[in-house]
């Protein structure tokens, strides 16, 4: 995927079109060599890493950049659960089939994305003046509804991903539907997510079949007990792994981001998503979730009973250092 990307990117490098690549350091644990970006130079891309791993232990390591943004000529963008690598295009198989999902964008919203990347971009410089990248003209978009555009930092006290998410919990009406990865709550998104059932919303929440890692595959069955017991339906996809992060409600209001329910997302990273209402897509969104419930197992306490007793103390073990998860 990143190589087919990278012809593209290149060749407009070499039209004149400034290209800027940005990463997480940790892609130099498995992917990137440590000299990549001065590879993509020569191609005349600008790039760079974001925290980049020195031999040094420091608590910034704890803040990751887990954000997916494109930006077109200040027109189009897109944001989602897709990074670039082949298992999010299942060119190569590791956990079953990946289930994603991402949005496009065009219209003024695309400028709160292209300030995103500048923000992250500009972190370790000064006195730089991007005006040009946020002034181009933008044709209005002619639709209904709003998009809003919003990102969440580890380095304020205001944990906006963990709000938004909580605010359409508490103000679900019919039903709320969610695709995650990961489910390591705190107590205060737990009870929200459980409120909202016990007072009659459908909360259905879908997560993988074929897990990525075992400790959180395990630290995530800790809550399916108390959810159940409220009354949400948990779903695990079986055909492989949902990387996707979506919460959509009564066919009015729906997030697409990058966004996790785990400590790691609504704590520790810098992550982005757009906040839509009455936009039509979102009845695609809802019926994709719908199609996709098809193809899962639903969680009950009768299957819970055919967990290992190694997942269980697992689970119940690390419930300790769940905050870093």
């Amino acid at each position: 995927m990143w190589g087919r990307i990278l012809e593209i990117l290149a060749k407009k490098a070499s039209e004149g079109v400034d290209v800027r690549v940005m990463y997480d350091g940790t892609c130099e644990f498995s992917t990137l060599s440590r000299d990549y970006p001065k590879r993509l130079k020569k191609l005349g891309i600008k790039c760079k890493v974001f925290a980049p791993l020195t031999p040094f232990v420091s608590t910034h390591y704890n803040y990751r950049d887990h954000r997916k943004i494109l930006v077109i000529d200040g027109h189009t963008a897109f944001t989602g659960g897709v990074n670039l690598a082949d298992e999010y295009i299942n060119h190569i198989v590791k956990y079953g089939h990946w289930k994603d999902v991402a949005i496009m964008l065009k219209g003024e919203a695309v400028k709160s994305f292209t300030l995103m990347f500048l923000q992250m971009w500009n972190v370790d410089e000064k006195d730089m003046d991007y005006s040009q990248f946020l002034n181009y003209p933008v044709s209005p978009v002619q639709t209904k509804g709003y998009v809003i555009p919003y990102g969440d930092c580890p380095l304020d006290d205001d944990k906006v991903g963990e709000r938004v998410y909580m605010d359409i919990l508490n103000r679900a009406q019919s039903y709320v539907h969610i695709m995650s990865p990961y489910l390591i709550l705190d107590s205060e998104m737990e009870t929200a997510i459980k409120f909202a059932a016990e007072r009659g919303v459908d909360v259905k929440i879908m997560l993988p079949g074929i897990p990525d890692k075992a400790v959180p595959y395990a630290l995530a069955r800790t809550h399916y007990a108390s959810l159940l017991q409220s009354g949400v339906e948990i779903y695990e996809y079986t055909p492989g792994f949902v990387h996707a992060k979506i919460f959509v409600c009564d066919d009015k209001e729906a997030v697409v981001g990058t966004i996790n329910l785990d400590y790691r997302s609504l704590y520790h990273h810098f992550e982005c998503a757009a906040y839509m209402y009455d936009v039509d897509c979102i009845h695609e969104i809802e019926k994709d979730f719908r199609a996709t419930l098809k193809k899962c197992r639903r969680v009950t306490k009768k299957t819970m009973k055919n967990d290992t007793v190694s997942r269980k103390i697992m689970g119940v073990v690390m419930k300790a250092v769940a905050p870093l998860m």
